[in-house]
């Protein structure tokens, strides 16, 4: 992958607090790149130097192979759209989005062009005499969105935006996000805290904690191949279950249950300590055989699947999915022993301070 966007080793401090520390980054020319993470990881803070709005403690950003940090927020030419739509209530809906031609002093036959196409892309054709107030929150989004993208901005900054909405309009809005950014190339950056609208969107996803960027890599590799116990634990659903190393690959549960050929990350020897981590839909109960032994403990019908609770031996617990169609549907009943069986590439053990 070329960079046409390189984030490197940016570093920010606020007094003693370090809100990032060495982010490094490389984003491809269209790209759709999301910052995925919890509240106070990182990730605006480092949007926000992005467009300019605040220096870095350490690091640069080079777009195109040049470095912006020296260049005014307001000549990057980076569009932004923000979690709350910032419309001005006193202009229409296509004096918005000619707001940012106007003060680049585009010709006024230009802009009306302009404000026209932007209006037809995010589908709002019609609209341009409507007051702000007027519209629903989906709609003002919408012309946030073709203010943002009006200029052709070669990186569109996108901070929260959706997360205002409920979520019937956040999946229409993401639809249409995804519809826009294949129309027009333009690279996406995009700030959320929403899992499932971060692998709806991306075409790859940069998971921050503490400041850092854990893992980089597209919505399957991140949930089939998770570098850390916390990428492990913030995509998809998941469970750990306690159990020791005893040899490379081979770990052992507290009942006494091995598996061999499990993926263990971080620093582990013969004796260690980690947690194995499993999928719902990724692991199967039989009601005899081989496998490990739980007990049912609450079960779920939901139609396409039935989510089973079990509970091991010695007290953890975790879900299974099973699907409509499996043996056991409708066959099993709280309090059952059944067999709790995966294949051991299914499962990753996790190393590491804190696990015990």
């Amino acid at each position: 992958m070329t960079a046409y966007l390189h984030i490197h080793g940016l570093r920010k401090t606020f007094g003693d607090v370090v809100a990032t520390e060495h982010v490094e980054l490389e984003i491809a020319q269209g790209e759709f790149m999301t910052f995925l993470g919890p509240s106070g990881s990182g990730k605006s803070t480092t949007l926000y130097i992005l467009a300019g709005f605040q220096d870095p403690t350490a690091g640069d950003i080079l777009l195109n192979g040049r470095s912006i940090l020296k260049v005014p927020s307001n000549k990057r030419n980076i569009g932004m759209v923000f979690q709350r739509y910032t419309l001005f209530p006193h202009l229409t809906v296509a004096e918005n989005v000619a707001f940012p031609l106007r003060v680049r002093g585009v010709p006024g036959h230009e802009i009306a062009t302009r404000v026209a196409r932007a209006l037809d892309l995010v589908r709002l054709k019609g609209f341009g005499d409507r007051m702000p107030a007027r519209m629903s929150g989906g709609q003002q989004q919408r012309v946030a969105l073709a203010r943002a993208l009006i200029y052709d901005p070669p990186v569109l900054l996108m901070d929260e935006p959706l997360s205002a909405l409920d979520k019937k309009l956040r999946e229409e809005i993401q639809h249409e996000i995804r519809r826009i950014h294949q129309e027009t190339g333009v690279t996406i950056l995009y700030v959320t805290h929403d899992q499932e609208e971060a692998l709806r969107l991306s075409d790859r996803i940069a998971i921050f904690n503490k400041g850092r960027i854990e893992q980089v890599g597209t919505g399957p590799e991140l949930y089939s191949h998770p570098a850390t116990h916390f990428v492990a634990d913030f995509i998809g659903d998941s469970a750990f279950l306690r159990a020791t190393v005893q040899a490379p690959g081979v770990v052992e549960f507290p009942d006494g249950t091995q598996v061999a050929g499990v993926p263990v990350h971080g620093f582990a020897h013969p004796g260690s300590a980690v947690e194995v981590m499993l999928r719902p839909e990724r692991i199967d109960l039989a009601a005899e055989g081989a496998g490990m032994p739980v007990t049912v403990r609450d079960l779920t019908f939901l139609g396409n699947n039935t989510s089973v609770e079990v509970a091991t031996g010695w007290g953890d617990t975790l879900p299974v999915r099973l699907n409509f169609g499996h043996p056991l549907t409708g066959r099993i009943a709280r309090g059952d022993r059944l067999m709790l069986r995966w294949q051991p590439e299914a499962a990753h053990a996790f190393a590491g301070p804190g696990i015990c």
